[in-house]
């Protein structure tokens, strides 16, 4: 390869795409390379389903049951995006809205002694719930003010979305600021604070994989990369996750369409979480009637699907079920030095806010500055003008 770049990204899933459209904006020259033929990496779609089979290693084809193999858009992570997000402001400030279509995840749900309940999202719902009592609801939440196991439960993992019970033993603004989001992103539509895109979560990079294209960014698909020689010479070379689909919504979520579980490590006896992402027919990613859940967690013990059988149980009866174990990856360095930056592979939550964390914090150690929403926009303005944004 001849030409010099600027910089190179290696896989094209939702972390590298946005960064290549970021440093495209801000005028450097951008070559994208991934090994596989499709974009998205590890947050691409599968379509159409006899893929989905194959991609899992299933002997038999799907069942004419399935519907049309091409109407399903099978997600390989489970997320959603928060209303009020990081993500969504990306979306929003790179103008990467327009290539996207959305709806609003009907719910959110929680998991309370074997049973699942609705996280209130009005004030005569909250009144309403049996997640907490009367009294409790009036309280502030902490330990110090006795609350229950479940209240306590609700609150940093339904609310305040952490995996684990960590949070407990740190200061409580962070877990404020994070229920303060909770709170914002659902007052923006009111069912839920989540939303999903049409045709799967693979749409999301290829949009920024647009966004990188209009500024001059070069792509290609189908390209692996061997090694990387750097100039001195030197080199630079888990999750459970089960889907499943099915003909019906999930139980008790009222026939949501759509919807969010959490099943607090509390209540299954785990030390992190359980989560469940539902989408459908609704937002065209399966076949007329289907519903497709994803299940995730992070692995504890050595039978990784036996860990979600409350979540599997949940779901039944399952059409097909697909089981895939993930390792997960964080750098070693910050790469200031080598210049090479490695980016998280996505955890068990459901929803991109810690691979926003990671974008910007990959963004800060490639330039030296922190990550400005306003600034890209102005860059974009620069470029094209007001008028024709």
């Amino acid at each position: 390869m001849d030409e010099e770049y600027d910089v190179i990204v290696l896989g094209t899933g939702l972390t590298e795409c946005i960064l290549s459209g970021i440093m495209s904006v801000n005028g450097k020259k951008v070559l994208h390379m991934d090994r596989n033929p499709y974009y998205g990496g590890e947050s691409s779609s599968i379509t159409p389903l006899e893929e989905v089979y194959k991609r899992f290693s299933l002997p038999e084809s799907p069942p004419e049951s399935m519907g049309r193999g091409r109407d399903w858009n099978v997600d390989l992570i489970p997320k959603f995006l928060m209303a009020n997000g990081q993500l969504v402001k990306m979306l929003l400030y790179t103008e990467v809205t327009r290539y996207l279509d959305f709806k609003v995840v009907e719910g959110s749900f929680v998991y309370k002694g074997g049973k699942i309940y609705k996280v209130p999202s009005t004030e005569t719902e909250a009144l309403a719930s049996n997640l907490m009592g009367m009294f409790e609801k009036r309280r502030t939440f902490t330990r110090s003010f006795d609350l229950g196991q479940d209240v306590i439960d609700f609150t940093g993992h339904a609310l305040a979305l952490y995996r684990t019970d960590d949070y407990l033993e740190v200061p409580c603004l962070e877990t404020i600021n994070r229920i303060k989001l909770y709170s914002e992103s659902l007052a923006r539509y009111g069912k839920s604070p989540y939303l999903y895109p049409l045709y799967g979560l693979g749409e999301l990079p290829q949009g920024f994989a647009r966004l990188s294209a209009i500024y001059g960014g070069t792509y290609m698909l189908n390209k692996p990369v061997d090694e990387i020689v750097m100039e001195d010479g030197t080199r630079g070379w888990s999750e459970v996750r089960g889907r499943g689909g099915s003909f019906h919504p999930i139980k008790t979520t009222n026939d949501a369409n759509s919807c969010q579980i959490i099943i607090p490590q509390n209540q299954v006896n785990r030390n992190s979480d359980i989560y469940v992402c539902m989408i459908s027919y609704a937002h065209n990613v399966a076949a007329q009637g289907k519903y497709i859940a994803i299940v995730s967690t992070t692995v504890e013990t050595s039978d990784p699907e036996a860990e979600i059988e409350p979540a599997l149980e949940l779901l039944e009866p399952i059409d097909q079920k697909f089981v895939a174990i993930s390792d997960l990856y964080e750098p070693t360095d910050d790469g200031t030095e080598s210049q090479v930056f490695a980016s998280r592979t996505y955890d068990a939550t459901t929803h991109f806010e810690t691979t926003c964390n990671d974008i910007k914090d990959i963004y800060k150690r490639m330039t030296g500055s922190d990550f400005d929403f306003e600034n890209m926009k102005r860059k974009q303005n620069d470029v094209f003008g007001e008028d024709e944004q």
